[in-house]
């Protein structure tokens, strides 16, 4: 059996390197599936500030991808200015992608938005509105330009029936926030008064 400093050193570098993996697992851009299980398209009448609410509760950071689903050649994803959002305009729209699974990389802080170009879609709530923190986790305040996009975005019809609480903005590894579930941390703080504990021990 291993003596009690040897095991300490051992539980010591054990610890280290669990935490450098929470830390390394934290600097990694994620791919965050925009929808969850649901596919990108018209809300339902039972959800129509579906997105809406994704874009309020969604935890991105600076680096990270959004990816839109749907079947291709049935619609699409642009991402659009501020005031054409506003106007659901998307006739000079910044990106346009509609290979069914398009990726649109974060690699700019400040408010993103993106809707559809088929006809009607925007205005039916198919369009969402997303806020990218600064690489130290700041906030940009809105922009005279995001002022009329996020009041057009207020006048989205009423659900047409009670909601279900909408989950956090899934992302492809599983992990919707970015930050460690509660067990984990817990896990962590243990082994970090284990290894203390063991540190101080010495031996009669």
């Amino acid at each position: 059996m291993p003596r009690p400093s040897a095991l300490a050193s051992q539980v010591t570098a054990a610890t280290t390197r669990l935490l450098l993996l929470l830390l390394i697992d934290g600097c990694v851009a994620r791919t965050h599936s925009v929808g969850g299980l649901d596919a990108w398209a018209v809300p339902p009448a039972s959800r129509p500030d579906v997105y809406l609410r994704w874009g309020k509760s969604a935890h991105v950071r600076l680096g990270d991808s959004l990816m839109f689903l749907y079947p291709p050649g049935h619609d699409d994803v642009v991402q659009v200015t501020a005031r054409a959002a506003a106007r659901c305009s998307v006739s000079a729209p910044l990106l346009r992608l509609a290979d069914g699974n398009s990726v649109f990389n974060l690699t700019a802080p400040g408010r993103m938005y993106y809707t559809s170009t088929l006809p009607g879609h925007c205005r039916k709530g198919q369009r969402l509105s997303l806020d990218v923190p600064t690489a130290n986790g700041t906030y940009l305040p809105p922009s005279a330009n995001d002022l009329p996009a996020l009041a057009s975005l207020a006048k989205l019809p009423r659900p047409a029936a009670p909601t279900k609480a909408l989950p956090t903005l899934a992302s492809v590894d599983d992990d919707d926030s970015g930050a460690a579930p509660p067990a984990e941390g817990a896990s962590v703080i243990a082994v970090a008064a284990l290894c203390f504990a063991l540190l101080v021990y010495k031996e009669p």
